[in-house]
């Protein structure tokens, strides 16, 4: 099976620049003393830029060449794991960050299910996806689909309700000309 993203691990961070990280803080509400997961984090090209943020960062994603780029950034930790079965244990990160990679993973509701899972109570997820409502997005999904990248986008909407199903507190907190930031946040069980 064709792996387009070992196919684009060696130019990967030169093609595609990484989202405003000032954005990015905010949203994730940063700093944090404790571990951040960047899922489908490819060559690191995001968490590189919130090392300073965290206490620990780790990326996960399947392609081995996106992980070996990834190495070469001495503070992150890369692991090589389908999203859909993380090798971490429940509540592990203060921290998930998912950019522009949920239209990649082939079992989205296992993949939030999952990340759920390994988010610790009174943590925060956030996810930056292509919003397939912009004409631009369309192009973009009818462009990877030709490719056979096995791609499916999701209105924000229906990314927002797959995480309130997981009985994360979501909301569709940003959008631009092409992404939308959703936002969600695992209630930390404690009663008022």
């Amino acid at each position: 099976m064709l792996d387009h993203f070992d196919i684009l691990a060696p130019v990967y961070d030169r093609l595609i620049s990484p989202p405003d990280p000032a954005r990015l803080t905010a949203l994730l509400r940063l700093p944090t003393d404790g571990w951040l997961l960047d899922a489908g984090g490819g060559t690191g090209r995001v968490a590189a830029g919130l090392h300073p943020f965290v206490g620990g960062l780790i990326i996960s994603d399947q392609s081995r060449q996106m992980l070996r780029r990834a190495r070469e950034k001495p503070t992150l930790h890369p692991v090589q794991a389908q999203v859909q079965r993380l090798p971490f244990p429940d509540g592990f990160f203060d921290r998930i960050l998912v950019v522009d990679a949920l239209h990649h993973f082939f079992d989205q509701q296992a993949a939030v299910r999952e990340l759920a899972r390994v988010l610790a109570p009174g943590g925060r997820l956030v996810i930056e996806e292509p919003d397939i409502h912009r004409p631009a997005v369309k192009l973009v999904a009818l462009a990877e689909r030709m490719a056979l990248m096995g791609s499916t986008f999701l209105a924000p909407e229906i990314v927002r309700d797959l995480l309130a199903a997981q009985e994360l507190h979501a909301q569709v907190a940003e959008r631009d000309r092409f992404s939308a930031w959703i936002v969600a946040d695992k209630p930390s069980g404690e009663t008022s």
